[in-house]
């Protein structure tokens, strides 16, 4: 049984129906890519299996339990944690207090300060920033900041929406040294990245959505040398 398996989910704005017939599988302890151009519905397919969009139908089992229709909250307990494009930390609130909100769900079972120091080894550099003001922080500290308090809510499975956007090429490399650490301590990751190489690289199994639609999936490396998605995102 996979961690998550999407089967035949149909997702509408309104009247304007913007996925159509997704199905995937994420299995435990594995990376997983979306990957597309812009608008092609990757967001929208991340937003849906965390339940911040209602309008869907079709299946989203966790653990061969359905997920679809519960609230987000809910789905955050079940251990699906969403890591939204923009970063999105609280920029007036401090490093940790920002982390502690993302234990908000652990809170009557989380040891605090022992989930505080695991994250910290994760990321040293928000260590030395605990105290400072997130929105203080440089672009890709936000980042991790963002990925750390996803961390901090125990997941399961970690939802992530472009990670890398707007990032110098130090901390892109820096990112994805990251998800690769995290992925080692078996968290399980469903990434949505603008990088195709570099999310293919990473990732052992990869869709493509072009238009809403799946067309294309397989393992990350054999998608690499996909002459279509070559010629479509990689400019090759």
């Amino acid at each position: 049984m996979p961690l998550l398996k999407v089967d035949q989910l149909n997702v509408f704005y309104g009247d304007l129906q913007v996925l159509f017939d997704i199905s995937l599988r994420v299995e435990e302890g594995s990376i997983v890519s979306i990957v597309g151009a812009n608008a092609a519905g990757k967001s929208t397919l991340l937003r849906s299996i965390s339940g911040l969009i209602r309008n869907v139908t079709g299946s989203i089992a966790l653990k061969g339990e359905q997920i679809l229709g519960l609230p987000p909250y809910s789905i955050v307990g079940k251990g699906v944690v969403h890591v939204p494009e923009g970063r999105r930390v609280f920029p007036l609130l401090s490093v940790q207090e920002n982390l502690e909100i993302g234990a908000y769900s652990q809170r009557k079972s989380i040891n605090m300060k022992g989930m505080l120091d695991e994250v910290y080894g994760v990321f040293p550099a928000l260590a030395s920033h605990k105290s400072q003001l997130a929105g203080s922080l440089s672009g890709g500290e936000q980042q991790m900041l963002a990925i750390a308090r996803g961390l901090m809510a125990r997941p399961i499975l970690l939802t992530i929406d472009e990670p890398s956007l707007g990032l110098a090429p130090l901390m892109v490399e820096k990112t994805f040294e990251t998800l690769h650490a995290i992925n080692r301590e078996q968290v399980t990751i469903l990434l949505v990245e603008q990088n195709v190489v570099r999310a293919l690289k990473l990732s052992q199994q990869a869709y493509a959505l072009e238009n809403g639609r799946i067309v294309m999936e397989g393992p990350g490396e054999e998608l690499l040398g996909n002459e279509h998605l070559k010629r479509a995102y990689m400019g090759i």
